[in-house]
């Protein structure tokens, strides 16, 4: 906790946003569990009226105001048409979100959101609810989850490179984009390039070489030129890669997610010198988790090769 300038107290936190399947539920588990080891009082507050198994405990859980379930039943919606009424009806019970949330003060809070891409591109309902919090003294940083596969297809890349752009200029909070999953990215395929290349996001041009080899996208090579020149002209979007269980790896999502809240500059904990340089120096600091992450997928691409070798 820390005072504002306003003399309110400041509770600090995460969104954590991003398509199906990214992994958002069990990212809040594990980074739920790696921070309350770090001391940090932490709560889950569950924003997804669809998320009906929740692995771990939800100081608050939106299904106590609104379900998915009852919104289909009750109204004749399908899944997604449900789904973005749910959250229209969330912002128009900022009050009922407010008054719950008043018992989380003195935490630090984990906001699981829904996995619809279209709540983070461009309708208004979570992003109206996300400035409340903000007027609400609440300081959080986007943490958008991208599943790390989408790196072994080159067209699908790029499409996630769109998206991360489309999220961070709608949703207007702090953004940190991650690749999630990188413990499994061995078993989706070989890179064309290196890891850091796409944490990185470097010259895209390379991308679009690559995906002219195929039959298929070589129709729609100026369509990916302008899609990346319109990426590459924000550079905005990069990417620190994580497996939730590597210990490193998650301090670095955390040392990136606490320079983008403001948390590590508050005087709400001691922190050592290394901590706060960290923080200071940029996007260097995950560089030697994206080299071990590399290097990791280096081994078991050539210990493959070896078998199949060992095979013939």
């Amino acid at each position: 906790m820390a005072e504002s300038s306003r003399g309110g107290s400041l509770t600090f936190g995460q969104v954590v946003i991003g398509p199906p399947g990214s992994g958002k539920t069990t990212y809040c588990h594990a980074m739920r569990e790696f921070l309350g080891r770090l001391g940090r009082r932490v709560a889950v507050v569950n924003l997804d009226p669809a998320n009906e198994a929740l692995p771990c405990p939800c100081a608050l859980d939106i299904g106590e105001l609104v379900t998915l379930e009852d919104v289909m039943a009750n109204l004749g919606l399908g899944p997604n048409g449900g789904l973005l009424y749910c959250m229209d009806y969330l912002a128009a019970n900022a009050d009922w979100l407010r008054q719950r949330l008043q018992g989380l003060r003195g935490h630090y809070v984990l906001f699981d959101c829904p996995g619809q891409v279209e709540l983070y591109t461009h309708h208004q309902a979570l992003k109206d609810v996300f400035a409340q919090l903000a007027k609400w003294n609440f300081r959080l940083a986007a943490v958008h989850l991208v599943d790390s596969h989408y790196c072994t297809d080159p067209g699908k890349f790029i499409s996630v490179l769109c998206t991360s752009l489309s999220t961070m200029l709608h949703v207007e909070l702090p953004h940190v984009n991650v690749l999630s999953k990188m413990d499994l990215i061995e078993q989706y395929g070989k890179l064309a390039f290196n890891l850091d290349y796409y944490t990185e996001v470097l010259d895209l041009s390379y991308l679009v070489d690559h995906l002219a080899s195929d039959p298929f996208f070589r129709n729609f090579r100026r369509l990916n030129e302008k899609l990346v020149e319109v990426i590459e002209d924000y550079s905005l979007v990069s990417f620190v890669p994580l497996n939730v269980q590597d210990k490193q790896s998650m301090r670095q999502v955390v040392q990136a997610v606490d320079k983008a809240n403001g948390y590590s500059f508050g005087d709400q904990e001691q922190r050592s010198l290394e901590a706060l340089m960290s923080a200071a120096v940029g996007a260097d600091f995950h560089f030697s988790s994206t080299l071990a992450v590399q290097e990791k997928y280096v081994q078991s691409q050539d210990k493959a090769v070896e078998e199949e070798v060992m095979d013939l």
